[in-house]
C-alpha cells in the first residue's frame, strides 16, 4: 500500500513541522530565510534536504557523517532565475530544452530552464518493497510556451529506512503536436573530498578520458592554466586522485564509453584515503554521455565526478552540430535515472573491485 501527502506553499513556515513519519523515516518542511520551501527527508543513516516548489533541486545530503554536497558562498538557497543566482546545492536537473554553457549563437539560460524553475505540484508518497520501506517526492512542471514546446517535467527524489543511497529520478513527457528538442544532464555536486581517488569504468587514457581543451566564457585563462590542460590532455591520469588543494579555474573532462555491469549500469566512485566515499551508478542507455567537472578554490569546492546526460555541455548550438540534441517525438516520453550517496569502506572495497572489472583501473 502506497501513502500520498500533497504538498501545498502556504504549509511552509519558519518553523519546521514534520509532515510524514513513515517506519523510521520523518519528512520536515520548513521556509528558509530567504522565502524558499525546503523539505528534508531523515532515515537511519542521515538525510537529504530538497527545494519541493523550486526545479526540485537537492540542495545537501549527509549520511553516516559525511557531508556529500559542494561548499559555496550559499548558506541558503536563493530565489533566482537561473542555478548561477543560487549556486551552492548538491544537484539539479539541467535541461530540458537546453543544457550547458550557451555558446555565442545561443539565447539559452545557463544550464536551460528546469534548475531554478517553479513547480505546479509536489506530493510525498510513503511505501514499501523489496529494499524496505521508501519515502520519494515527486513533483510535475508544466511548461508551455506560445508557439513552442509544451512538456511536462517529473523529478523523482526516493530514500529507503536503512540505506545511504539516494535514487534520482526525471521523466520528460512531449505533450505538443510537434517534435520537441530535448537535452538532459543529472547535474549532481558531490563534495571536494581532498586526496580522493576516481574510480571509473574507463581508462584514464586521453582517448577515453578526454580533457575540454575549448575555455568557456565564464572562466579568464592564464598560462598556468593552459599549460594544465595541455597537460591533461596527454596523461587525464595526473587527475585521478584529488592531490591538489585548489583546481582553478575549473576541469572539465568527458569519460568516453564507459563500461557496464551484467544490469547495463556503469558505476563511479570517489573515496577517501580513509576508504569510505560517494558513489555513483546509472544507464548509459539512457545518458550517453559522461561528463566530469573539478573545482576548488576559496570561495568553491565541487568534484562532480560523474554527470551523466544526454548531451555535452557546451551548448544547444553546439550540441546540435554534434548531433546530441534528442528530437522527443508528440506524445513519447524519456526516462533518466541515477543512485548515488554515501558508501562505506567495506562496501568501497567491492565496489572498486566490480568498476575494475568493467573497464576501469583498479
Amino acid at each position: 500500500m502506497t501513502v500520498a501527502v500533497p504538498l501545498y506553499r502556504d504549509q511552509f513556515f519558519e518553523t519546521g513541522r514534520a509532515v510524514l513519519h513513515h517506519g523510521q523515516i520523518r519528512a520536515d518542511i520548513w521556509r528558509a530565510p530567504t522565502g524558499v520551501e525546503m523539505l528534508q527527508i531523515r532515515n537511519l543513516k542521515g538525510h537529504v534536504t530538497i527545494l519541493p516548489f523550486m526545479g526540485q533541486m537537492l540542495w545537501d545530503a549527509a549520511f553516516e557523517g559525511l557531508y556529500l554536497g559542494m561548499s559555496s558562498q550559499f548558506d541558503n538557497p536563493r530565489p533566482a532565475p537561473t542555478i548561477i543566482g543560487t549556486y551552492g546545492c548538491l544537484g539539479f536537473h539541467s535541461g530540458v530544452l537546453a543544457n550547458g554553457v550557451p555558446g555565442p549563437e545561443d539565447s539559452h539560460p545557463v544550464h536551460g530552464e528546469l534548475p531554478t524553475c517553479r513547480m505546479d505540484q509536489a506530493t510525498l508518497f510513503a511505501g514499501e518493497d523489496a529494499r524496505g520501506r521508501w519515502v520519494e517526492l515527486w513533483g510535475r512542471r508544466n511548461h508551455v510556451e506560445g508557439f513552442g514546446p509544451h512538456y511536462d517535467a517529473e523529478p523523482t527524489v526516493r530514500i529507503y529506512e536503512t540505506d545511504t543511497m539516494i535514487d534520482w529520478g526525471m521523466r520528460v513527457y512531449n505533450r505538443s503536436a510537434f517534435p520537441m528538442p530535448l537535452q538532459y544532464m543529472a547535474h549532481l555536486n558531490p563534495a571536494f573530498l581532498p586526496g580522493a581517488t576516481i574510480h571509473q569504468p574507463a581508462p584514464f587514457t586521453p582517448e577515453r578520458t578526454q580533457v575540454r581543451r575549448a575555455v568557456p566564457a565564464h572562466v579568464t585563462p592564464n598560462a598556468d592554466y593552459l599549460a594544465f590542460i595541455d597537460e591533461l590532455a596527454a596523461d587525464p591520469g595526473k587527475m585521478r586522485v584529488l592531490d591538489r588543494d585548489q583546481y582553478d579555474p575549473e576541469q572539465v573532462f568527458y569519460i568516453r564509453d564507459p563500461g557496464t555491469d551484467a544490469e547495463g549500469r556503469a558505476h563511479l566512485m570517489l573515496r577517501r584515503p580513509k576508504g569510505d566515499g560517494i558513489a555513483l551508478s546509472y544507464l548509459p542507455a539512457q545518458l550517453p554521455k559522461l561528463v566530469r567537472w573539478i573545482m576548488a578554490n576559496g570561495d568553491t569546492k565541487v568534484a562532480a565526478f560523474a554527470l551523466p546526460a544526454t548531451s555535452e555541455p557546451e551548448g544547444r548550438t553546439a550540441e546540435l552540430a554534434k548531433g546530441n540534441v534528442i528530437q522527443l517525438a508528440p506524445g513519447a516520453q524519456a526516462e533518466f535515472s541515477i543512485r548515488f550517496g554515501y558508501v562505506s569502506a567495506p562496501e568501497a572495497e567491492k565496489l572498486a573491485e566490480l568498476i575494475a572489472q568493467t573497464g576501469g583501473e583498479g
